[in-house]
């Protein structure tokens, strides 16, 4: 391999773990909204493939990793990954132990990155012979997936009944686009309708403010007082072997292995599964809590990883919620890649294998010993310099931006009505995973109906 290319392989590892570290501890950035868009500019920019599959993978490794902060340090949700552990480690704040939290969440997710990356490549290898008699059923096993994650969910009737009316309205959309000629027959919307999900909760939030009863409700006279814990950076240990202890070690390392196989479902779901059952039957609080949160960290980095490298390495086909959403512009962004000729086709498995391996370990290595010796230093002046909301304002008009490429001035009211109709489910109880299965799986829902 030409030594250049793996020069800009290293500095593009870099550069990720730098932008993300700082967006990471920001409470409340989603994970699509805030990878998807800076991979898909990069990709438009012509960069090489390699150089773009090892962004991405130090991107989401970083991210994944510097999102539990804000959740460790100040009780807020970094992200949709992140907001699980919300409970168990404003529990361990209030009981004094933040910098155990940090300590033991960055341990975790360590050992999801380790274990991981191994057993989805074994996976991959082992799926590719099967891979052509996968494809055509994808769809159908986005269906299973959708009613899946909706039986075990808190709301199951409710996602249940929300499947056909959202598989409605996405293809009713794709069709009017279609028949007014403002995109071609064979054009799929996809990915402009995915932000539109993302950010669905958030645009709920936004236009009730425009409620003048509801905005009343809103106001305040006080800020929110937020205390980070002097003695965060002093801990200096950082081997994860002994930050975690043998029970830990033990749930973290089972449940990240475990969920590779079930590569196809929702990340935040699984997170829910495997997090809350490990630590089902410890009575100590203490021990209950820290359980969790070291596995769901875990969980945070094997989830994306079997997502990513399960789907681009055996099957060409975005058959994950993390390919589907974070990830879908390595697999179709028109005119660099399409579903016929993307990252699937361009590198090989060897090339896939040294990309991913590059950015997963600098964003590791990085991301681990960065967390453990400054994360009271970044926390402290991510909340006191970046505003929270320039930095919501600048990804949805970055979604706005894409929505316009996608289809035109109409797709941005299509992608506001989306964002309205599935974040006023998502309020409800309606999660992002089954919202995005239901996403790919509405063509075959919709011809299905209309066959009966």
């Amino acid at each position: 391999m030409d030594v250049l290319l793996l020069v800009q392989m290293f500095f593009a590892a870099l550069s990720a773990v730098v932008l993300y570290t700082f967006i990471g501890f920001i409470p409340g950035t989603d994970e699509t909204s805030v990878l998807m868009p800076v991979s898909l500019a990069l990709i438009l920019s012509g960069a090489d493939p390699m150089i773009i599959l090892t962004f991405f993978v130090a991107s989401f490794i970083t991210l994944n990793l510097t999102n539990l902060m804000p959740t460790a340090l100040v009780g807020l949700p970094g992200g949709v990954l992140s907001a699980p552990m919300i409970d168990h480690a404003i529990y361990l704040k209030n009981e004094g132990k933040s910098s155990v939290v940090v300590k033991k969440m960055a341990a975790g997710a360590l050992i999801g990155t380790l274990i991981s990356i191994p057993v989805s490549f074994l996976l991959a290898n082992l799926l590719v012979p099967f891979a052509e008699a996968i494809q055509p059923y994808a769809s159908l096993l986005f269906v299973i997936g959708a009613v899946f994650l909706s039986l075990i969910s808190k709301q199951k009737m409710l996602s249940l009944l929300s499947i056909i009316p959202l598989a409605i309205l996405f293809q009713s959309l794709r069709h009017l686009y279609w028949s007014t000629g403002v995109v071609p027959e064979d054009a799929n919307i996809t990915t402009s309708f995915f932000l539109g999900i993302t950010i669905g909760p958030l645009i709920v939030s936004l236009m009730q403010l425009l409620n003048k009863e509801t905005r009343k409700t809103m106001l305040t006279d006080s800020y929110k007082k937020i205390t980070i814990p002097s003695d965060l950076d002093k801990e200096k240990r950082l081997n994860p072997f002994k930050i975690l202890s043998k029970k830990e070690l033990k749930a973290a390392s089972f449940s990240a292995l475990l969920s590779n196989i079930f590569f196809v479902l929702s990340p935040v779901g699984l997170i829910l599964l495997f997090g809350e059952t490990v630590s089902n039957k410890i009575k100590d609080p203490e021990e209950k809590a820290t359980t969790t949160i070291t596995t769901m960290s875990a969980l945070s980095q094997s989830t994306y990883i079997s997502g990513i490298i399960i789907p681009l390495v055996a099957l060409g086909i975005p058959l994950s919620p993390t390919a589907i959403g974070p990830g879908s512009a390595l697999f179709n962004a028109p005119p660099v890649y399409t579903v016929e000729n993307n990252l699937f086709h361009i590198l090989s498995t060897g090339e896939k294998a040294i990309a991913i391996v590059l950015g997963a370990a600098i964003a590791s290595i990085l991301s681990y010993v960065i967390i453990n010796k400054y994360a009271g230093r970044i926390s402290t002046f991510v909340l006191e310099k970046i505003p929270h909301e320039a930095i919501l304002g600048l990804f949805i008009s970055f979604i706005l931006l894409l929505s316009y490429m996608d289809a035109g001035l109409i797709n941005i009211f299509g992608v506001l009505l989306i964002g309205i109709t599935s974040g006023t489910l998502n309020k409800m109880g309606v999660n992002y995973g089954i919202q995005f299965m239901t996403l790919y799986a509405a063509p075959f829902i919709v011809q299905y109906l209309a066959l009966i």
